[in-house]
């Protein structure tokens, strides 16, 4: 499974929700009385969960470090091998988490098990991220980018909708609704806005990626070239930043699949 850190958790889910909630209608959250939220990271989604229910919400991850950012109940735990008793939670879900895993069915199969009523997963369709920005060429940069990065990835970064999933895990589809993210980037810049482009113009950005990159088909120098694009766009965005232009514009679409055991 691929690890993440609580800076990059943090800054991907700002904001997630925050715009609406309609997407998780499906999960009837008002009426839970124990909800578990596996994979939580730093919690984003926890907080979500937890002022949408009257329940408890308990947070479990693999990840100690991360989830010292979440407000208690939380607990350790695998998402393969969960330490609950069958029927425990009346709802069990997880955001972008079954993208990371080698076996997600394994995982939703476990999530079926701990679970009496629903079990709701919410992924993203990477592949159809979109990028818009006032620096020319980003958008496509970018797109690049990812595609070479999903080349290295051993996992279905690309999975979005999960029916097929739930079939195989032998769960009861209920529904299925899109929530689109989107990352703006706008002024007044915020903190984070301009740390994330000072690293895109230092190369630190897509550096981070290189491991991965090279695991699939691009070479060493391929990556260098790919690099030196990125630190360009990042010293235009920089310039654009002077007169508080820049503008830049990331929509991601999840997919939030609930299903019944």
């Amino acid at each position: 499974m691929r690890r993440f850190t609580a800076e990059y958790l943090e800054t991907t889910r700002a904001g997630m929700w925050d715009d609406s909630r309609a997407a998780l209608a499906n999960l009837a959250l008002d009426s839970r009385e124990r909800v578990l939220d596996v994979g939580a990271g730093t919690g984003e989604l926890t907080q979500v969960l937890r002022a949408e229910t009257p329940g408890e919400v308990l947070a479990v991850d693999a990840d100690r470090e991360l989830l010292e950012h979440v407000d208690p109940p939380r607990t350790l735990g695998d998402a393969t091998r969960l330490p609950f008793r069958s029927g425990a939670f009346d709802l069990v879900v997880c955001q972008a988490l079954l993208v990371n895993l080698p076996n997600p069915v394994g995982a939703l199969e476990e999530f079926a098990r701990v679970s009496s009523d629903r079990v709701a997963v919410i992924e993203p369709d990477n592949s159809a991220v979109t990028v818009e920005s006032s620096v020319e060429g980003e958008a496509a940069l970018a797109k690049r980018a990812r595609s070479l990065y999903f080349d290295g990835v051993e996992t279905d970064v690309k999975m979005g909708e999960a029916s097929d999933l739930f079939a195989a895990a032998e769960l009861d589809v209920l529904g299925v609704e899109r929530y689109d993210h989107q990352r703006i980037t706008k002024p007044p810049y915020s903190e984070q806005a301009l740390e994330s482009i000072r690293r895109k113009a230092s190369g630190a950005g897509i550096e981070t990626n290189r491991e991965t990159i090279l695991a699939g088909e691009t070479t060493a120098d391929e990556f260098d070239d790919l690099r030196a694009q990125w630190r360009a766009i990042g010293r235009e965005a920089i310039e654009q930043l002077q007169d508080e232009s820049y503008q830049r514009t990331e929509t991601i679409p999840f997919y939030v699949t609930v299903g019944t055991v």
